[in-house]
């Protein structure tokens, strides 16, 4: 629990049932725009060119609080990312603001991005279990700076809305990229229950306890604009018309008289600002690759529990892709499941199809593939065992020629199908040790009785290839592993 303090700026008034358009103020200090399509943006916290992993363990024991959670971040090198070049933080990391107390969940949600625009990547956790002052999980975000020596705890930073509220769960989804030309760095996105709020970097004198992130001011769009009732429940970005500045996609479900459906709010990234484009079918996960390398990103949304116009399930789950262009996201979307034809498998209710999204090219073809987690999947009779899809890209978009699934009991992959494992809840495509291939991290937070274990599938010349995969868990990287749920979230 934390003292209430004016640590960052107002709770934000913007709900995504009405939609808005977000104006970011001046900065004083100018900057350069940095990466702003998916891939070419990555998490590089000690700026040596190698991609770095951030993973959450939410549920870890720390200082003997059941839950308080931590993370780990793995360094990547030219052999990739291992098991010894690690930094480990919580509450309890001298530096840390707040102390660790049990059902905190820090690391719940993670992000990167260079907030300050000083080169490395910063790391932004989410503790949307913290209690401020009498406000059970009224929720706050830690931020820790980059530098040359990595990640440290010391002269870390504290945002929190300023009046906290009861179960607002601020920092259950984060994100962060270069939204505008008037910011030196990324703009950080936070999402709580049910609101958006942004922060820039100001290099300004700062009151003593205030993060240097400022709250940026939001103008309500015409009276014209119809906005969707979206719970929001997760953020993703990527350039999708390729101007140069980073767009926003807040992903969710729908609330109201048909609740539950996947939706999600469009924001388009200017040099003044981020401006509301309109709602997408599809939701509430979400992910941004460039799928057929015309130079504008695409936009991938998974909905593992849409009910059908029944008000049931939506058997097996659905992935929906749209493809960017210079009028930014189409309205056009292409819609695939378990029974498109050329995939693996069969969709069944319960599946999760879906459930967790990344792109990444695996093959270094310049075409970047979606990685896709069922962790509802149940493998012969054992349910909820999980299972991992990766579904090229092509000149043409997204295609089943090629496509692969692995589950624990495939050949080469470490471990066996166990109920309630649910491996894919998490899925990465990543790059550390930068040879244009990523590889995949599949996670499994069920696995081991809640302990949660990553799995490690490398990438070649055919893609990624479950030969030589190897697993590791909280415990292998040095933090508490026992009920840790290690793997619940992995930045993207």
């Amino acid at each position: 629990m934390r003292k209430n303090r004016s640590a960052a700026l107002t709770a934000a008034s913007f709900l995504l049932l009405t939609g808005a358009c977000i104006a970011a103020a001046p900065s004083a200090v100018a900057g350069t725009p940095g990466g702003t399509h998916a891939n070419d943006r990555n998490s590089d916290f000690n700026g040596d060119g190698y991609e770095d992993v951030l993973v959450g363990a939410p549920g870890a024991t720390v200082s003997g609080q059941k839950g308080a959670g931590l993370v780990t971040a793995q360094y990547g090198s030219s052999r990739g990312i291992g098991t010894t070049s690690v930094a480990r933080f919580s509450q309890s990391t001298a530096g840390v603001a707040g102390a660790a107390e049990a059902a905190d969940g820090f690391g719940k949600a993670v992000a990167t991005g260079d907030l300050d625009g000083d080169g490395y990547d910063d790391a932004i956790i989410g503790i949307p279990g913290e209690d401020i002052g009498d406000q059970a999980d009224a929720g706050g975000v830690a931020i820790l700076w980059g530098s040359k020596a990595g990640l440290s705890g010391t002269a870390s930073d504290w945002l929190q809305t300023q009046e906290p509220t009861k179960g607002e769960q601020f920092g259950s989804g984060l994100a962060a990229a270069h939204f505008t030309g008037q910011t030196p760095g990324d703009v950080l996105a936070v999402l709580d229950r049910d609101d958006l709020e942004l922060f820039a970097y100001d290099a300004a004198p700062q009151p003593e306890g205030q993060a240097p992130l400022r709250r940026q001011a939001r103008e309500p769009l015409a009276a014209a604009a119809e906005g969707r009732d979206i719970l929001p429940k997760s953020l993703t970005t990527g350039d999708y018309d390729n101007n140069g500045y980073a767009d926003l996609v807040v992903s969710g479900v729908s609330v109201g008289e048909e609740p539950g459906h996947g939706w999600s709010a469009h924001f388009s990234g200017h040099a003044d600002g981020l401006t509301y484009e309109g709602d997408l079918r599809g939701g509430p996960v979400a992910a941004s690759g460039d799928i057929d390398n015309d130079g504008y990103d695409d936009l991938v949304t998974g909905e593992p529990n849409s009910p059908d116009d029944g008000g049931e399930t939506q058997t097996g789950g659905l992935v929906g892709i749209r493809y960017g262009d210079a009028g930014g996201l189409k309205d056009e979307a292409k819609w695939w499941t378990q029974d498109t034809a050329g995939v693996p498998g069969t969709a069944e209710r319960g599946d999760g199809w879906g459930g967790d999204l990344s792109l990444g090219d695996t093959d270094g073809d310049g075409y970047a593939d979606i990685a896709i987690g069922a962790p509802g999947e149940d493998i012969g009779t054992v349910a909820d065992a999980g299972a991992v899809w990766v579904l090229p890209g092509s000149e043409h978009g997204v295609t089943a020629t090629g496509a692969k699934s692995w589950d624990q009991n495939s050949a080469d992959i470490p471990g066996a199908a166990e109920k309630g494992d649910k491996w894919g809840a998490q899925v990465r495509l990543t790059d550390p040790n930068r040879d244009g291939r990523f590889g995949l991290l599949a996670a499994a937070p069920g696995e081991n009785a809640g302990d949660g274990v990553v799995w490690v599938l490398s990438a070649g010349a055919g893609g990624i290839t479950a030969s030589g995969s190897w697993t590791y868990g909280a415990d292998s990287l040095g933090a508490p592993g026992p009920g840790a749920a290690f793997g619940a979230a992995i930045d993207e």
